[in-house]
């Protein structure tokens, strides 16, 4: 897909991950990028369009589908970590927050926009997704199950959007340097980076980006039995 012209709209796009979408996007010369954020007042970029969106409320979805009408390209980066859920012990209240968030947000937006992308044309829906899809660990059981989940519906998506021409793309990686992972040490890559790889992806038609070592790594370490799989 040409992201030159294009318009596109990208949730949580205020910080992080979602400001590196939403600023790679203009600089493949996309005409127009909506912030789609819960407080429009949070976007101080001025090339970006804001717009007020929380992805677990209805109405707002559907107030920014009737003010985004040409969009394009949709990217579905809002999401929590769910981080204070433990596997054994303590309230699920963090897991129910990020289910909420990033697949039931995900799939809410997606399936508003769906009929947007098709009268434009079909464009592209870009989910970002995580290493944490295919690996389950004690510390984040509640955000490792939201994004099997959203990894889930990204393929039902790419199904159920194919006869009207919209290209799915998956984007998968491990800790980057965000808000969301400033907890730990670990080796990140950045945003941009992020966000760049993905740009490649949409304009090749690729449906998946696989966007560090580690993340191929264990990509490629799911057939094996469940005991050996993770590296």
């Amino acid at each position: 897909m040409d992201i030159n012209g294009a318009v596109a709209l990208v949730t949580g796009a205020n910080r992080g991950i979602g400001r590196a979408f939403a600023r790679a996007l203009l600089d493949h010369g996309a005409s127009k990028v909506y912030a789609a954020v819960r407080d429009p007042a949070n976007v101080m970029d001025g090339d970006l369009t804001p717009l007020r969106l929380d992805v677990t409320r209805q109405d707002q979805i559907d107030e920014a589908v009737g003010a985004a009408g040409d969009v394009s390209i949709l990217v579905n980066n809002a999401g929590v970590g769910g981080w204070g859920t433990r596997l054994f012990d303590g309230p699920l209240d963090g897991a129910r927050e990020a289910m909420e968030v990033n697949f039931y947000g995900t799939w809410s937006v997606s399936r508003a926009f769906a009929p947007v992308l098709a009268r434009n044309g079909g464009g592209a829906l870009v989910n970002m997704l995580s290493v944490a899809s295919w690996l389950g660990r004690p510390g984040w059981p509640g955000y490792a199950a939201s994004k099997a989940a959203q990894w889930s519906l990204t393929g039902a998506l790419r199904e159920g959007l194919r006869d009207q021409g919209t290209l799915v793309v998956g984007v998968h990686a491990g800790f980057v340097e965000t808000d969301l992972a400033a907890w730990t040490d670990a080796p990140k890559i950045t945003a941009e980076d992020v966000a760049e790889q993905t740009m490649r992806a949409v304009e090749e038609d690729r449906t998946e980006v696989l966007a560090d070592e580690g993340t191929r790594q264990v990509k490629a370490a799911l057939s094996r039995p469940p005991e050996t799989g993770a590296p």
